[in-house]
């Protein structure tokens, strides 16, 4: 397998990553969103997440786009500001490959280097792997929440998990 190449997002990726988070929004529940978004919505949003000073990445492999993550606030409230929550999505093709944790392994290097204390995962799909994915990368489970959302005519909990970074 070749290895994945992780960098900034561009402009040019956005095509992909409305793919990519189209299908975890059709037959996931990694997002709580039941409509996918189209093109304009998500480059406003990786818009939105550069201009506020956060990261927006992408996992290539083979010149192809395969994965992306960001940073992004964790609440709106300014007391929350040295606060992170990650958002890592990977093509459906590519799962448990790596890439999740090439991703993971970038948001962190990003975070200690910068000025936030804590990174926050809300995690909604514990088939996933991401709960023990995150906890690879010292992310502690400290919260539970049960019956949360309601997606394809089922409940779904969600659990919270927090990394102290700097």
């Amino acid at each position: 397998m070749t290895a994945v190449t992780i960098r900034p997002s561009e402009p040019s990726d956005i095509t992909v990553i409305t793919e990519i988070y189209a299908h975890h929004v059709r037959h996931g529940t990694a997002s709580f969103e039941e409509e996918a978004p189209g093109e304009p919505e998500m480059a406003e949003r990786r818009a939105g997440i550069l201009e506020a000073g956060f990261p927006y990445i992408v996992a290539e492999r083979d010149g192809a786009v395969v994965g992306y993550a960001y940073l992004s606030k964790y609440r709106p409230r300014s007391a929350y500001r040295f606060t992170v929550e990650n958002s890592i999505y990977i093509a459906h093709d590519a799962i448990r490959q790596g890439i999740g944790r090439a991703l993971m392994a970038e948001l962190v290097r990003i975070a200690e280097a910068g000025p936030w204390k804590q990174m926050m995962a809300v995690i909604s799909d514990p088939a996933s792997g991401s709960e023990a994915m995150h906890a690879a990368f010292g992310f502690r489970k400290v919260g539970h929440m049960e019956k949360i959302g309601f997606k394809f005519g089922q409940w779904i909990d969600v659990v919270v998990m927090q990394r102290a970074t700097g």
